[in-house]
């Protein structure tokens, strides 16, 4: 399943939502990725994080990244989303 995303909070929802989909907690994706929680709990708050971070995550979480013009969407379809 694709997921739109176009801002950080829509990006740190999907990670938290993908990484709990993996039964994992913050910690144990850390360790897995080897950052601290706390570092996990600023991306999936979408502050702080580095691109560096973000892709050590999509890798551990088994997720990529696509890029591709944006298309019309509805707002309220994709705020379904989230």
């Amino acid at each position: 399943m694709d997921i739109i995303v176009r801002n950080e909070s829509q990006l740190a929802a999907s990670l938290k939502r993908f990484r709990k989909k993996a039964d994992l907690t913050q910690t144990e994706l850390g360790r897995a990725a080897q950052l601290r929680q706390a570092t996990i709990s600023e991306l999936e708050a979408g502050k702080g994080a580095t691109l560096e971070t973000l892709f050590t995550v999509l890798a551990v979480l088994n997720l990529e990244l696509v890029v591709r013009p944006r298309r019309t969407v509805d707002d309220a379809a994709l705020a379904d989303l989230f």
